[in-house]
């Protein structure tokens, strides 16, 4: 036999060497995969906004956070300076603000701790009101939060505090101080 005849072999012969080494390199790219940890992040935000319409087009609630963190597992966000605006039409938007916050996997559910107050501006025939507190749970569908917390609520000149709120956003605006009330109250 001449050289011409082991071609057809020497070819088969690289393509064999050619593909033993393709997978083993193969096997090796799989010796190098990482675990993820149950709990881990799956995506995240600086500066996250997001706004709520009723079926009108009118908006009824925004979410803004400088950073966002995602958790696949259980479909938990957590917050870091979250800011929640409650609009109603006839008197200036309720602004509740933390600096952490913890948003349910169903997104119903916002829990706010560290520093969260409630503010709303004063407007003709509505006086300003700041509401104090550690922990708030606030409930984004039907405009409702509450906490057993102590809470703080001052409209100027008066301030009264208690244990426990529930308060409701939308019209008519509920707010009851559960327990414990204390009150300072200037008269005209």
């Amino acid at each position: 036999m001449t050289l011409q005849d082991y071609k057809p072999y020497a070819y088969l012969g690289v393509l064999a060497v050619l593909s033993a080494w393709l997978a083993d390199l193969a096997q090796l790219g799989q010796s190098y995969q990482t675990v993820v940890p149950a709990h881990s992040p799956d995506y995240f935000s600086e500066g996250y906004s997001k706004w709520e319409m009723d079926t009108l087009g009118v908006l009824k609630n925004s979410l803004m956070s400088t950073q966002l963190t995602h958790y696949s597992d259980d479909g938990v966000t957590q917050l870091v300076n979250p800011v929640m605006f409650f609009y109603n039409k006839k008197s200036p938007p309720w602004v509740v603000k933390s600096a952490a916050g913890v948003l349910s996997g169903d997104g119903k559910q916002l829990l706010l701790t560290d520093k969260v107050a409630i503010v709303r501006e004063k407007a003709q025939g509505v006086q300003p009101l700041t509401i104090n507190t550690s922990v708030l749970t606030v409930y984004p569908e039907t405009h409702y939060a509450e906490t057993r917390a102590s809470a703080e609520l001052v409209s100027p000149p008066n301030r009264t505090t208690g244990v426990g709120m529930t308060l409701t956003f939308a019209q008519p605006v509920h707010l009851q101080l559960l327990a414990h009330v204390k009150g300072k109250y200037e008269t005209k």
